[in-house]
């Protein structure tokens, strides 16, 4: 593998393990769009996707779903269509980069956190959708109504919450261990409320996937704008796939060696080397439609605990 070209990764990636394509154009969004002003013409999402085998039809649809589901609105200006990220939905963008871009392993004080919707408090399908966000935010489910993580964001708690309709109507609270009564230990929680096998499976492949690249880039790191902008597109999209299932739990409740930690690394160090040529390539073709796009804010530049380092 690592006697392939750039190109020649990327067409066997793309052949190997193909993105859907609606997910691809969220990554691109995230990645891409989000730090030079959220917003873009469907010409320039086409243009951006031609590269990763994306035919403008299936831009199009997936870009018309992403809208129906609240992730986009669209406005026209004459017979183009210009399409920005919903404010509703920056929240989550925001929370998404967090879980990327920023370093494993979460300061841990010891104590967890418990939401608690007594039989009653909320209704059936109040109950499903906090649930599921939850879940999604990396908390275990103990017993019906008791989710817990041991080290959850509370601004991203708050927020969903809110944004849900729970707020006011479950209870928040934090539990430590009770010395000298003989219980389990609470990190035992970990093995019975998450199940981390296929975690670490996808960890693996994904570091199995990227390192001959990561080889291939500092053998040969004169790659073009559009190549780097496709191994950049690529390697946050496989990553944010194997991290929205990763509860991120502090490291120390964590089975060692992490493989989380390695892939994170690993993440790091290609996106680094291909970042500046892949934002010639954004920025070629962003700007083809709109003149006054604007550089890259300076939360792109910290990324992977900063992009210069």
């Amino acid at each position: 593998m690592n006697q392939l070209s750039s190109s020649e990764w990327i067409a066997h990636f793309l052949a190997t393990d193909p993105p859907r394509h609606k997910s691809l154009v969220m990554t691109i969004c995230g990645d891409a769009i989000a730090p030079h002003g959220g917003a873009f013409w469907l010409g320039s999402m086409i243009e951006l996707l031609a590269p990763l085998g994306v035919t403008d039809r299936l831009v199009r649809t997936s870009v018309f779903r992403l809208v129906q589901e609240g992730w986009l609105v669209a406005s026209r200006e004459g017979r183009r269509s210009r399409y920005a990220l919903e404010p509703k939905a920056l929240p989550r963008f925001e929370r998404a980069n967090r879980r990327i871009y920023a370093p494993p392993g979460l300061d841990w004080n010891g104590r967890w956190t418990l939401l608690v919707a007594p039989n009653g408090s909320i209704d059936a399908d109040l109950r499903n959708l906090l649930r599921k966000e939850l879940q999604w935010e990396g908390y275990a489910m103990l017993a019906t109504g008791v989710l817990a993580h041991p080290a959850p964001d509370r601004d991203i708690l708050r927020e969903l919450l809110a944004r849900s309709g729970a707020a006011g109507r479950v209870f928040a609270c934090e539990m430590t261990e009770l010395p000298g009564v003989g219980s389990k230990p609470l990190p035992e929680l970990v093995r019975d409320g998450w199940d981390l096998s296929g975690v670490v499976a996808s960890y693996r492949h994904f570091i199995d996937v990227f390192t001959p690249l990561q080889a291939l880039l500092k053998a040969n790191a004169d790659v073009g704008p559009e190549d780097a902008f496709a191994i950049r597109s690529l390697l946050v999209h496989a990553y944010r796939r194997v991290q929205l299932h990763d509860p991120m739990l502090p490291l120390e409740l964590l089975p060692q060696p992490w493989p989380g930690s390695e892939a994170y690394a690993l993440a790091r160090d290609i996106y680094r080397l291909v970042h500046a040529q892949a934002e010639q390539h954004v920025m070629a073709m962003l700007r083809r439609e709109d003149s006054t796009t604007p550089a890259a804010d300076a939360a792109f530049r910290a990324r992977f605990g900063g992009l210069d380092a």
